[in-house]
């Protein structure tokens, strides 16, 4: 069993970062939108918005994901620390998949490598917000203290014990 704290003392801070990635990639999003309005879908031109390339596809997901990222922090509880957790893995795997397929036809998000670099940074920051932010009551804050402490011998403490 993996050990999430339960009802963390910096879950209010990991909220408000999720929440500010959320909102700055919504606001990325519908500028990218206002800027690329007429191109083709996945054009692989030269928009800029807020230090990121970007073409329409990247904008409309980077709305909707935005979107679900601050919805999630205004929500809080559970249910921002199951979307964290995995929006936190998607930017990671987005990042990577992306920085692969960067100087070829496939890359249909016209992602540069500061596009993966953020990508990575959000990732990391969003998936330790989602290990961090996971509520509970009383008893489940108790059964994960109890949990935490117990304690196994080890095969050396045996031997040293002389048993």
């Amino acid at each position: 069993m993996a050990h999430i704290p339960i009802n963390h003392p910096l879950r209010p801070l990991y909220r408000t970062l999720s929440g500010l990635i959320g909102l700055y990639i919504l606001v990325f999003g519908i500028i990218g939108v206002i800027q690329t309005a007429g191109d083709p879908l996945f054009d692989r031109g030269d928009v800029w918005v807020l230090g990121l390339r970007t073409n329409l596809a990247f904008a409309i997901l980077s709305v909707i994901y935005g979107a679900v990222l601050l919805a999630a922090a205004v929500i809080g509880g559970n249910v921002e620390h199951m979307v964290n957790l995995g929006a936190g893995l998607v930017f990671i795997a987005v990042g990577l998949v992306m920085m692969t397929l960067m100087q070829t036809d496939a890359n249909i998000l016209n992602f540069s490598m500061v596009n993966s670099i953020v990508s990575f940074i959000f990732g990391l920051l969003v998936l330790t917000a989602g290990l961090y932010d996971k509520v509970g009551s009383a008893d489940d804050v108790e059964a994960e203290e109890r949990y935490r402490h117990a304690t196994k011998p080890t095969p050396a403490a045996a031997t040293s014990r002389g048993e």
